[in-house]
């Protein structure tokens, strides 16, 4: 019978002897290859961690001891072991187990994840939230090395580690950076370092030199103090994690599962703020993953014994395809284009600018606030840049935005991909919001493309304009339609919508995604008799007021429709300005956008059905508006 047939939750896990656990690290392994293989997803980080996973749950009494996962990237193997193998291959689908961490699902998630850096802030809160209580358990954050360059992570560390509480920091790092360290005299350090005998000697030495008559104690405690820090300097890697207030533990061997779980045993009993550093190989256990670890962070469905991928055959390109190629295009005409992304390059396709311009190319890490202040301050050089940052992600910058951005004026280009309902990555990915908190910053330009074609004119106008900040936002999708060569895109006048379709009886002014839905739900309805226009609103703010009066005062019922927060969205907003019209007579108007609420994970044509942002949904809420029944209906009567 195989181990993990055995193990349901980690205290069945603890029943193990530690010889065993390499075999367990090989079958949990096998189990997320299969899953992913089959359903897609997250796939590297989470081999990376096999033994990590399993000597934390060993060592540690979870779910009562509490361990806080960065992100979420590497929780499969987590999931697997806290009671929902059974149910991983319903992860990312709807319904389904969430592709991250989630308090909603399991005890043993104890902290919600989706964005990086988190951990040791909220552990660190967790940490000083114990001792307020006065209970008694061990709290754990596990950080990857990629995270560590959020400022967040740093922050945390600061504020944690100069206190005696007892807080201990997993430093997950698969980048190998520190290889050299690795090896027999690490391995050494490292058992002298967690040994409770050596760190009581330790105490009662320095605490018998204190004692020493005469003053000399005190030189003596000095001059041992000089010489341990000598010796950090020499043999260790973590002096800053030292100079930060935590007793560093390593570097360890990652992959040791046996030896992980001694050294995290002995951990448990130490006291004060620690930081264990694992070096791991991102992908272990797949030869695939392991040679090429950026490609396979995430990956659809595949062959698990070729690593060919399973794919949909044909099909229109994604947009952020599309967008990638028409950046270079424009960047071959205009040398003072610069793209900047945080951490994504493949994800918003800016990969492919740097390989036409590495040297106008900068990915910033995970660090939005700092890249979007640092385009502020290539704008004030005449540089023009733009930068590609996930919707869900540029919400951590809106400070920067706003501060750094917008308020002085400057001509930074934010194109932000995955707005709207961003499918299976489920609600920390959704961009909900960008509509929102573009709309409310001053001096803003806020746009939204209907398709491909007028998503690179909008790009093209804001770099070309270049007169203060500006937004593009685009879906998670493919895009509607073949999209021509750059050049051969009619260009589009500034702060103008597009009437696509006139009618009496409704107006629909449609944002982005939604412009083609509300064509065909137009198609629908003027069938059964009801008149709609159709307005491509692709100028949020500022809009076209020429238009817009027009609508305004010639259609009885008017709909908004966006894929963005309903509550202080484009709709409220157009409500606002018609208020403002003071007519004797307004038209009845709604809008409708994604829910005041938080969307679970899905494929993103379901959840849109779901929430009514379809053409079916389009449909039934306009007759609701001006009172019409279905055809079938009619018919029946």
């Amino acid at each position: 019978m195989a181990l993990l047939d055995e193990i349901t939750y980690p205290r069945d896990l603890r029943h193990l002897e530690q010889d065993d656990l390499p075999a367990l690290v090989d079958e949990v392994r096998a189990r997320h290859i299969d899953v992913v293989s089959q359903k897609g997803g997250h796939f590297g980080a989470s081999l990376g961690v096999a033994e990590l996973t399993v000597a934390l749950h060993y060592a540690f009494d979870t779910p009562r001891d509490q361990i806080v996962w960065d992100t979420g990237h590497q929780a499969y193997i987590h999931k697997i072991l806290t009671g929902r193998n059974e149910e991983l291959p319903t992860i990312r689908t709807q319904g389904g187990l969430a592709p991250f961490c989630r308090r909603d699902e399991s005890e043993y998630d104890t902290f919600g994840a989706g964005h990086a850096a988190t951990s040791i802030s909220a552990a660190w809160g967790m940490a000083v939230g114990r001792d307020l209580t006065q209970q008694d358990f061990s709290v754990v954050a596990v950080i990857g090395d990629g995270a560590m360059g959020c400022g967040l992570a740093y922050e945390a560390l600061n504020n944690a580690g100069h206190t005696d509480r007892d807080f201990v920091v997993v430093l997950n790092d698969n980048d190998m950076s520190i290889a050299p360290a690795v090896g027999a005299m690490n391995k050494y350090l490292t058992s002298m370092i967690t040994n409770p005998a050596y760190n009581k000697v330790r105490g009662l030495v320095k605490e018998a030199l204190h004692r020493t008559p005469g003053g000399y104690g005190d030189v003596m405690e000095e001059l041992a103090g000089r010489l341990d820090e000598s010796v950090k300097h020499l043999l260790t890697p973590g002096l800053i994690f030292e100079e930060l207030g935590f007793r560093y533990v390593g570097p360890v061997d990652g992959h040791d599962v046996e030896a992980l779980a001694d050294t995290f045993s002995k951990v448990r009993k130490m006291k004060g703020p620690i930081l264990v550093h694992a070096l791991t190989q991102k992908g272990k256990g797949f030869s695939r993953a392991e040679n090429d670890p950026y490609t396979w962070h995430a990956s659809g469905p595949f062959d698990k014994t070729t690593g060919s991928g399973i794919k949909k055959s044909g099909g229109l390109p994604r947009y952020q395809k599309v967008f990638g190629k028409g950046l270079i295009q424009l960047a071959e005409t205009d040398p003072l284009i610069v793209a900047i992304t945080a951490a994504m390059p493949d994800g918003t396709s800016t990969d492919m600018f740097d390989e036409e311009f590495p040297d106008r190319f900068f990915d910033v890490g995970i660090a939005e606030g700092h890249g979007v202040t640092f385009a502020a301050g290539l704008a004030t050089q005449g540089v023009k840049p733009v930068v590609a940052i996930y919707s869900t992600f540029l919400q951590r910058a809106y400070d920067n935005i706003v501060h750094d951005v917008a308020l002085q004026d400057l001509p930074v280009v934010f194109c932000m991909d995955r707005a709207g309902v961003a499918g299976e990555d489920g609600p920390t990915h959704h961009g909900a919001l960008d509509i929102a908190y573009m709309l409310a910053v001053q001096g803003m330009t806020v746009t939204a493309p209907k398709d491909g074609a007028e998503m690179l004119a909008l790009v093209r106008l804001a770099t070309e304009k270049n007169d203060g900040p500006w937004c593009v936002r685009w879906p998670r999708d493919a895009v509607p339609s073949d999209v021509p060569d750059l050049n051969e895109i009619e260009s589009v006048e500034p702060h103008t919508w597009e009437v696509l379709r006139k009618g009496s009886d409704c107006a629909i002014l449609a944002v982005g995604s939604m412009v083609l839905p509300a064509l065909e739900a137009a198609d629908v309805l003027g069938a059964e008799g009801v008149k709609c226009t159709v307005v491509n609103c692709r100028f949020l703010k500022p809009y076209d007021r020429s238009v817009f009066n027009e609508v305004m005062r010639n259609h009885p019922t008017v709909l908004t429709i966006e894929e963005g927060q309903v509550v202080n969205g484009f709709g409220a907003f157009m409500a606002k300005e018609l208020n403002e019209l003071n007519l004797k007579t307004a038209p009845q108007m709604s809008a409708m956008g994604l829910p005041d609420s938080f969307i679970e994970h899905g494929a993103r044509k379901d959840l849109l059905a779901d929430i009514g942002l379809d053409v079916e949904g389009m449909v039934t809420r306009i007759r609701t508006l001006v009172g019409v029944k279905p055809a079938s209906l009619m018919e029946t009567a």
